[in-house]
């Protein structure tokens, strides 16, 4: 079977987070390793993801919504993201213990 990666596009939404998380990690608890580690492994999970996002369990939630929701876990966060035709669209970035269906 052929390797077919998908395009990736980060909303607003994950970019505002991603950098909230890493402001705080850096300078609030400033521990500049834990966040180069983090956007290293940030960069990975969604590379790696992208090579066949529709292929791993789709995020149950009560809303009904167009596109179906998946997440890859990464340390103490989450990374929801979406497919729509040939885009994986990269849409929140949430602390694990956050009541996050509140908030997606």
């Amino acid at each position: 079977m052929a390797k077919c990666e998908y395009e990736i596009e980060y909303l607003p939404s994950f970019d505002k987070e991603f950098n909230e998380t890493l402001y705080y990690i850096m300078y609030k608890l400033n521990n500049k390793e834990a966040a180069k580690k983090l956007i290293s492994n940030i960069q990975k999970a969604i590379f790696d993801r992208s090579i066949n996002p529709e292929g791993f369990e789709v995020y149950k939630e009560v809303k009904k919504r167009k596109h179906k929701w998946y997440r890859i876990y990464i340390g103490n966060y989450i990374i929801f993201y979406t497919v729509k035709d040939n885009v994986m669209q990269i849409a929140r970035l949430l602390y694990n213990r956050r009541d996050f269906q509140k908030l997606i």
